[in-house]
Parts: C-alpha cells; structure tokens; sequence
C-alpha cells in the first residue's frame, strides 16, 4: 500500500507540473500574437507609405483605398527629382542643411544631458531636489506649447534666420536629460568615490567612469535627437533659401497641388530613410534595458 500510494502522489505531481507547461505554452502563445498583431500595426504605416509612392496618380484617389499597387511606377521618385533640382537653391544644398543641423543638434545634445545628467545625478548641491523636479515637470509640455516663448527669446538674441535657430533650442532637452540622469543614478556611488580618491576631476569621472557605462542609453538619445532634428520644419524661423532643411522644401514641394500627391508620399519615404537608418545601427544597444546600463556592486 505504502508503494501504490507514493506512485499516486508522484502521478499527481507529473499531472501538476504537466498543466503548468501546457498553460506557459498557451501563455507563451498568446503573448507571441499579440506582438505579431503589435508589430503589424506599427509597421503598417511604412508599409502603406512606400506602396502610395510607387502608384500612379489614378490608383492614389481610389476609394476603398488598395494596400497594393496594380502598376507600379517611379514617376514619383523622378518627379520629385526634377522639381527639387528645378529650385533656386540646389538639391545638394537642402541635404548639407539637414545633415549638418542633424549632427550637431545630436552631437551637442549628447555632451549637454551627459553633463548636466551626470552633475544631477551624481553631485550634491543646494537646489539639486527643485531642479530633478523641474525636469520632470519640463516633460509634461510638448514643444508647441512652449514655441511662443523659444521664439520670442530667439529674436531677442537675433538668430532668426540663422543655424543657431535650428541648432540652440535643441541642445537639451527634457527627455534626454531625464533618460540620461535616470541612466546614471544606476552607478554605484563607490565608483566615483575611488575615482576621486585617485586624483579624478569631476570632469574626467563623468567621461571616463560614468559615460562608458552609459552606451544603451546614449545610443537612445542619439535615436531620439537625430530623429528630431531630421524631422524639424524650419519654415517659421527660417526665411532665406540657402538655409532651408530638406523636410521643410520637400513639405512646401508636396503641398503644391492635388497632381503632386505621389511626390508626397515619395517624399515620406525618402525622409524615413536616415532616421530607419540610424535606428538599425543602434538597435543592438537600445534593446538593452536602462537598469543593466550601469555597473553594479
């Protein structure tokens, strides 16, 4: 009896254990189709826009709209060609603008909330509370709500019309800051007590003991401030056409008529690329999870 017993108890256990597995499979199985169906409406938009810009004109006013093209066409792509090259300013231009607005902005971006983050984080001051609170208040509010105020500020300084207002108001920026300082707060305070007791300046422990550990976040924020340059529309602060980015003539080309609705969408298509094209560089970093960015005792 003593046998038959320990054999009923061990066939429950199996019996137990098998319907935890059966139920993590089927859990398993449920989270894998919500991100299959998370992942399509994501990727959905890209999808929609290249196949728009590969329609002719007659099968982009189709209602109910179609999710594939019947005849595909590059009349769009070499569309907007031809009237970007037909500008007053040339093409190569426009290009040198974006990029060039685009590094800075995200190379000036990175030094700032490194620094300003590190000083947060890590340095204790009178003000040091108000000022992580403000930050925090800061994200609360979009650029649109405070454009006013960065304008009139702007022509106070007299830089409408110049680099310096596309670059300036990008320098830092609320959830750079915050995501940096978060990032850092993850350092062990014996870290920066050893550098100092080795003679390290505050400078030099935020450049070489804290930002090293910091990679998948930087690469964050360089994702975060690239895109945003790229994207930026420049046409209310800059007026002369040698500034000009490449996103604001190619919205003032797009908006020229209902005969130039492929060129929109080709042109869509051609803005994603860089920001895509970044994104895919870091990928392998920004997967990585903020709580493992930094080294731990």
């Amino acid at each position: 009896m003593g046998k038959k017993k320990k054999r009923y108890i061990e066939d429950i256990k199996v019996r137990k254990s098998n319907k935890k597995i059966t139920g993590s499979r089927w859990g398993t199985a449920l989270i894998f189709i919500f991100l299959c169906v998370t992942g399509v409406f994501m990727i959905f938009p890209i999808y929609y826009a290249v196949v728009q810009s590969f329609k002719p004109i007659e099968e982009l006013f189709v209602f109910p709209p179609k999710l594939y093209v019947l005849h595909p066409t590059g009349k769009n792509y070499s569309d907007m060609i031809k009237v970007a090259t037909s500008l007053w300013v040339p093409l190569s231009r426009y290009i040198f603008n974006s990029v060039f607005v685009s590094i800075v902005v995200t190379v000036t971006n990175v030094f700032v909330c490194c620094c300003a983050a590190f000083v947060l984080s890590k340095c204790k001051f009178p003000g040091n509370a108000f000022f992580n609170k403000l930050i925090v208040t800061a994200l609360l509010f979009t650029s649109s709500a405070t454009w006013i105020i960065q304008f009139l500020v702007m022509a106070t300084m007299g830089i409408i019309d110049t680099y310096w207002a596309l670059i300036l108001p990008s320098i830092a920026t609320p959830m750079g800051l915050f995501l940096m300082r978060q990032s850092m707060s993850t350092i062990h305070d014996s870290m920066i007590e050893a550098a100092k007791v080795d003679g390290a300046g505050l400078f030099r422990i935020c450049w070489q003991v804290v930002v090293p550990n910091q990679k998948p976040a930087i690469m964050t924020l360089i994702i975060f401030a690239f895109q945003d340059a790229w994207n930026k529309q420049s046409g209310t602060i800059i007026y002369s056409e040698e500034l000009k980015t490449l996103p604001t003539i190619m919205q003032q080309i797009a908006a020229t008529g209902i005969a130039r609705q492929g060129v929109t969408f080709a042109t869509s298509v051609i803005l994603m690329l860089p920001p895509l094209i970044v994104f895919l560089i870091a990928q392998s970093n920004v997967m990585e999870t903020m709580a493992n960015s930094g080294i731990k005792d």
